[in-house]
């Protein structure tokens, strides 16, 4: 199984070497330099989209919460349904005409004037939030290194956290696209066979799958208290999750970078039937996984995964699969991570330079010092992240999505407005910005116990309010 996974590594290094010859400006570093194709941005939009958060999270909640969780899938669905057939030709265009590199950047082109702020609100929220994630990421390398290798949750996101960032440095968004559209297909390989397989493991305990998911409720978890009635709060807050997708930019770049029309239908098709098969997978995973280890199939677990259901996946495949078979899927599990991570650590670096320290620039400065800047900050942000990943004691599935939260809120219902709404205005934008980032970092401190309501969906709706609401009081000028 070793050495599957440094073939991987192997495979991973010549792709790495080959796409960071094509990264030739800062242009190129940022956003591609309009270099590729739409079948390998939807790949790697979808690695982006989904990380450690797919596999870990997805799967360990599914296990944990039972058929209740298809919420949380159908929403997350739902959002990146909505990206790709309603936001991502617009936002081509957008970026076409206003010749942004970010997504901050489309504010700064939009309503010129207020670039320093603009710069400075949005790398502050991308920054606080995009290091939660990204040691999330990290955090899923300890998990997935330690049940599969032996090696200690410190030395797994140890060397998950350098492989990143060092790809990530070298050749910037061409090889971060690169590497996604390989950890994308082993990621869907992964969901698809893991599955089927542990079909085949149940009928030979003569474990009734079919009957088991019937039994069970869409509106209560598995282990919800006798009487407990949260069919409405469940559902709201799993479709919640949609939300966040109209505001990532790490996913809004893929679209800005599209090169016409032609490409953004192929990788809308792309996007979708990668999407349908991943989460069907992922959230049959868990699913499977729970009623192999109440019929003991997977051998003494039940402690392990109760003290932490996001190992189900690595349990399976390690007690399911011989060591080759189970090598190149855990491969597909740490290519969640680090096709994830690697593009958050752009965002934050490309954010921090473009966004922030250009427009506070007294002077113009060159492609090639604005390209070293930027290795630098990615180099500066995997470390700091990595930091934080050792010591967090948060689930993935909780700091992905708090962070999830706070990104989306922010940035969803400014760049939504500024695709389909004529009259937004600058303080509608600063109004969603901060006021997204507030209520979402307030609502998860003080209110989600008290209300059962995720900040997901209360930050969403706050932020969307106050965009239109500031946008009414305080148009722009004609």
């Amino acid at each position: 199984m070793i050495g599957v996974f440094i073939a991987y590594l192997v495979v991973l290094l010549v792709i790495v070497a080959y796409s960071a010859r094509r990264s030739k400006t800062n242009t190129d570093f940022v956003l591609g330099g309009k270099k590729i194709n739409g079948f390998s941005l939807a790949l790697s939009e979808r690695a982006t989209g989904e990380s450690a958060w797919l596999l870990l999270g997805l799967t360990g909640h599914a296990y944990a919460e039972g058929l209740s969780s298809i919420w949380v899938a159908i929403g997350c669905v739902s959002g990146i349904f909505f990206i790709w057939a309603f936001m991502a030709e617009p936002l081509r265009k957008f970026t076409e005409k206003y010749q942004a590199l970010t997504v901050p950047g489309l504010f700064s082109k939009r309503f010129p004037g207020n670039e320093k702020a603009f710069g400075m609100i949005s790398s502050a929220i991308i920054i606080i939030f995009f290091l939660l994630y990204i040691a999330a990421q990290f955090s899923g390398a300890g998990k997935i290194f330690h049940d599969t290798f032996g090696l200690s949750p410190l030395w797994g996101m140890l060397i998950g956290s350098l492989l990143v960032t060092v790809y990530t440095m070298l050749g910037g968004f061409i090889t971060v696209v690169a590497t996604d559209a390989f950890q994308a297909i082993l990621m869907v390989v992964t969901c698809v066979v893991l599955p089927i397989i542990a079909f085949f493991v149940a009928a030979h305990h003569n474990v009734d799958i079919a009957a088991a998911i019937s039994s069970s409720s869409f509106t209560t978890p598995i282990n919800a208290s006798a009487g407990t009635s949260i069919g409405a709060l469940l559902i709201l807050n799993g479709l919640s999750w949609a939300f966040g997708y109209t505001g990532q930019p790490q996913l809004l770049t893929r679209m800005m970078a599209l090169k016409n029309k032609s490409d953004r239908r192929t990788a809308q098709w792309v996007a979708v039937i990668w999407t349908s098969l991943a989460y069907a997978g992922a959230f049959l995973i868990g699913l499977i996984g729970y009623e192999l280890v109440k019929a003991g199939a997977l051998g003494e677990v039940s402690a392990k995964l109760a003290a932490d259901a996001e190992k189900i996946m690595p349990v399976m495949v390690m007690s399911l699969f011989t060591p080759i078979l189970a090598g190149i899927l855990l491969s597909g599990a740490v290519s969640a991570m680090m096709s994830t991570a690697s593009s958050q650590l752009m965002v934050c670096s490309s954010s921090m330079s473009e966004d922030l320290y250009e427009p506070m620039a007294k002077r113009k400065i060159s492609q090639k010092r604005m390209l070293r800047l930027n290795k630098i900050l990615t180099l500066a942000v995997g470390f700091v992240a990595f930091l934080l990943a050792i010591s967090m004691e948060d689930t993935v599935y909780g700091l992905v999505s708090y962070a999830w939260s706070g990104i989306g809120a922010s940035f969803g219902p400014a760049i939504v407005l500024l695709l389909f709404w004529k009259k937004l205005s600058r303080a509608g934008v600063f109004a969603s910005l901060i006021g997204g980032t507030l209520s979402a970092i307030i609502w998860k401190t003080f209110l989600v116990s008290s209300t059962g309501i995720s900040e997901r969906l209360s930050s969403y709706v706050i932020a969307f309010a106050l965009a239109i609401l500031f946008s009414i009081i305080y148009p722009e000028k004609k």
